[in-house]
């Protein structure tokens, strides 16, 4: 089935603490991991809450890649959007499964923008009533 892009949502735990409490170390790790997967960087943020945790995305021009911290809890949401057949959100995710120190993770991919489903339906046959031809109407598709 072909798409026209990849997302994998990853949840990392068990991760160091002190990594998902810096910012500086999760803005790096977070950009290199979109330089390794093959992504062109566009921009990036990152916040550091107080009293703890980071949120930040790198925009790529291919899509995302985002993080959300809970270092309390040594826990990471993760999200790996990439567009395209040359960005690797997988080798993305092997970035920062090593780089946080994740014990145990659990991911979910999902393929957006299935492109069998966004294939035109045939236009409706003609029904011929009277010497006259008019074309079927489906049921909600406007006023008659």
């Amino acid at each position: 089935m072909h798409s026209l892009g990849r997302q994998i949502v990853a949840e990392f735990y068990h991760c160091e603490e002190a990594c998902l409490a810096d910012s500086g170390y999760i803005a790096e790790v977070m950009q290199r991991a979109a330089e390794v997967a093959g992504a062109t960087i566009v921009t990036q943020t990152f916040h550091e809450f107080s009293p703890h945790g980071v949120s930040g995305v790198v925009v790529i021009a291919e899509s995302h890649l985002s993080i959300h911290t809970w270092p309390e809890h040594g826990y990471a949401a993760v999200d790996l959007f990439t567009c395209g057949e040359t960005v690797s959100p997988e080798i993305a995710f092997e970035h920062l499964k090593s780089c946080l120190k994740a014990g145990q993770v659990s991911t979910m991919e999902l393929h957006r923008g299935q492109l069998e489903m966004m294939a035109p339906e045939p236009a409706p046959a003609p029904v011929a009533t009277g010497g006259t031809v008019t074309p079927l109407r489906r049921a909600g598709s406007g006023p008659a």
